[in-house]
Parts: C-alpha cells; sequence; structure tokens
C-alpha cells in the first residue's frame, strides 16, 4: 500500500511533467497546452495508482486492467486532437504527445520516476530541438497552393503534370482554366523546400507568373 505522502509525491511529479510538455505546445500555439497536459499525466499517474490499490483492497489480481484500459482510452483524446484542424490532416504531433504524456503519467503512478523524467526530456529534446532543426533545414513538407498563368497558346499543363510526377509529388487539387487568352494552372500538394525550389525552377521563366501560397492550417 502506498501512503497518502507517496500518492501526493507522485502526483505533483506527473503534473509537473505533462505541465513541461504543455509549456511547449502553449508556446507554439498548438492545442493540449499546458492544462491539458497536466491532467493527461496526473489522470493516468492516478489511474495507475489506484488499480494497484484498489486490487490490493479488493485482493483482486487483475490489478494491471485498468492501467491497460488507459491505452485505448487515450486514443479517444488523441483523435479529437487530429480531428480538430482540417479533417484529420493535421494535428499528428499533438495526438503522438498526448499519447507519450499518458505513458510518462503511467510510469510516475508506477513509481518509475526517473523513468518518467527521462522520457519528459527525451519528448522536449524531440519538440524544441528536432522540431527547431526542422524547420530550420527545411526537411519537412508543408501545403503550398501553387498557380501559373501564362499567355503563351500551348499549355503549361502537360508540363506541370509531368515535373509532378519527375518529383514524386501527388497533387491534392489540380485545376486548368481560361482567363482571356490566359492559360492558368492551379494545384495544391505536400511539398518540401527542395521539391518547391525545383518546379519554381523549372516553370518560373519570361511569360509564365508564378505565384505560391502557403496552404492554411498547416499545424503540428
Amino acid at each position: 500500500m502506498l501512503s497518502f505522502h507517496q500518492i501526493l509525491l507522485r502526483l505533483l511529479f506527473a503534473a509537473a511533467m505533462g505541465a513541461l510538455i504543455g509549456l511547449e505546445r502553449d508556446l507554439k500555439r498548438r492545442p493540449a497546452g499546458i492544462r491539458t497536459s497536466m491532467f493527461v499525466c496526473l489522470a493516468t499517474a492516478l489511474f495507475t495508482m489506484m488499480s494497484g490499490e484498489l486490487a490490493h483492497v479488493w485482493g483482486d489480481s487483475g490489478g494491471t486492467r485498468i492501467a491497460s484500459n488507459i491505452v485505448q482510452g487515450i486514443g479517444f483524446l488523441g483523435a479529437g486532437a487530429i480531428l480538430k484542424d482540417n479533417a484529420g490532416l493535421v494535428g499528428m504531433t499533438t495526438a503522438a504527445t498526448i499519447f507519450v504524456e499518458a505513458a510518462i503519467g503511467m510510469a510516475v503512478g508506477g513509481g518509475f520516476i526517473g523513468v518518467a523524467g527521462t522520457a519528459t526530456g527525451i519528448v522536449l529534446f524531440a519538440l524544441v530541438v528536432i522540431g527547431w532543426a526542422t524547420q530550420r533545414f527545411n526537411l519537412k513538407s508543408r501545403g503550398v497552393a501553387f498557380r501559373f498563368t501564362t499567355s503563351h497558346t500551348e499549355s503549361v499543363a502537360a508540363e506541370v503534370q509531368k515535373l509532378l510526377t519527375t518529383l514524386g509529388i501527388v497533387p491534392l487539387q489540380f485545376r486548368v482554366s481560361m482567363a482571356g487568352t490566359n492559360s492558368i494552372v492551379e494545384f495544391q500538394a505536400e511539398v518540401s523546400h527542395h521539391q518547391q525550389v525545383a518546379i519554381v525552377g523549372q516553370l518560373n521563366r519570361q511569360g509564365i507568373v508564378t505565384e505560391i501560397v502557403p496552404s492554411n492550417g498547416q499545424h503540428e
């Protein structure tokens, strides 16, 4: 049986670990900020401790049943983060963060304080340092809308489609239209910085007006 002092310390430590992760999410203006992250870690720690304590009180040998159901239950919270924006196309990092917060809370509830602290450090390293490197070196694909307008009689649609195939890009939308004597090719796609440079370098020439606009709703 755990003493009240031990339970209190574990709950406070779990809340602190969740708050540290949630602070990073709040600073980046992402869902699941400080309070949500605190509650996830706090709740999973409490569930884990109560699972063992109640099993001891009732003489139940299945003391891990409550803890095992945490993994299933936390999936609904993570799914809500994914579905928050743009029909499930964003929020994967937040959902994964919620999932690992639950694991950290369970580790604290089980008394593995060092493991929980180490896991929190790894999560913060991934969110802060690796996240910074990803943005700094343009490693992550982002949604971009391209628009090419030409007054030439020939259409650039075939050239654009061939280029997309060569670069391995699957356009989310592809539209060809006419505005007076101008031919307009528009498409949206998830592209890396290298792919964007290649597209612009190939098509941005005399007689073709190139417009590039980041798509809305690009959040982790």
